[in-house]
């Protein structure tokens, strides 16, 4: 007798989704961008959009492409050569998100943000307009931090694109926050020297056990952790909007967690 296969689908407010790409992620094994990754990001995120719903990405990968691009062997600690890696890595970056998208017949916007435009209540006003007014106009915002004038010493630095990732969601009221990097979630311990770490698959609350997983489990970002996206979780699930991290290599990662499927470690935004 044949068994007919159940799946178990997640119910995730989806009408307004931000992505954040890692730094990682992007990277090719030659240490420039992996442009077939960035190709398959803009078909899925142009056919969803197609369905109704909207999209703004958040992205790494300027000071790296930066780095690739002067061939210099490793992210430099020098503040001035990050920000020129920075400034020369942006536009390449940029380059590639709209080709890609105008393969489908999207339309890119470039923006750049420190710490400071959130602080300043002039410019976070007209920041959350123009996010607004791009999404009401179909365009899909790529968004990055301003290395080129925000750093460690500089004040208004965040200092990783998970932070930023969660800001830009809860300002903008996204119900969804994806966060794509080169693991496939939280786990109880650190995979890549445990073969009996278990992936968590959902998270109600952020406790002492959960923040010590995150300790645990390593990612190998040039940037940040699998803290940090802790850290980025607490700050959605505060107000209300889902976070998924899940393996930005998994084929078709971004549709399906749009539709439902379980992938990764999904954070459940609080409900009132």
């Amino acid at each position: 007798m044949r068994r007919e296969v159940i799946r178990v689908m997640r119910s995730l407010r989806t009408d307004r989704v931000v992505v954040k790409v890692g730094t990682n992620t992007l990277a090719s094994e030659g240490r420039g961008l992996n442009y077939v990754l960035i190709e398959s990001i803009a078909e899925q995120i142009s056919e969803l959009k197609g369905q109704g719903h909207e999209f703004i990405v958040v992205t790494s990968g300027a000071i790296g492409l930066g780095c690739n691009e002067l061939s210099l062997p490793e992210r430099p600690s020098e503040i001035v050569l990050r920000q020129v890696c920075a400034a020369i890595g942006q536009s390449k970056v940029m380059e590639v998100y709209h080709r890609a998208f105008e393969h489908y017949g999207g339309i890119v916007a470039q923006i750049l943000l420190t710490y400071g435009d959130f602080k300043d209540e002039s410019k976070h006003k007209n920041l959350r307009n123009g996010i607004r007014e791009l999404l009401r106009l179909g365009v899909t915002p790529i968004i990055n931090e301003n290395d080129v004038v925000a750093t460690d010493e500089i004040a208004g630095a965040f200092g990783d694109n998970d932070s930023l990732s969660a800001m830009v969601s809860v300002d903008v009221g996204a119900g969804l926050l994806i966060l794509l990097t080169d693991v496939d979630g939280l786990y109880d311990g650190d995979p890549r020297d445990n073969d009996g770490a278990r992936l968590i698959g959902t998270v109600t609350e952020i406790t002492p056990e959960i923040e010590a997983m995150a300790g645990r489990t390593g990612s190998g970002l040039a940037v940040g952790g699998m803290k940090t996206k802790i850290d980025a979780a607490r700050v959605c699930m505060e107000a209300g909007c889902d976070l998924v991290i899940a393996n930005g290599r998994e084929d078709d990662v971004i549709r399906r967690i749009v539709e439902g499927e379980e992938l990764g470690t999904l954070f459940r935004g609080r409900c009132d």
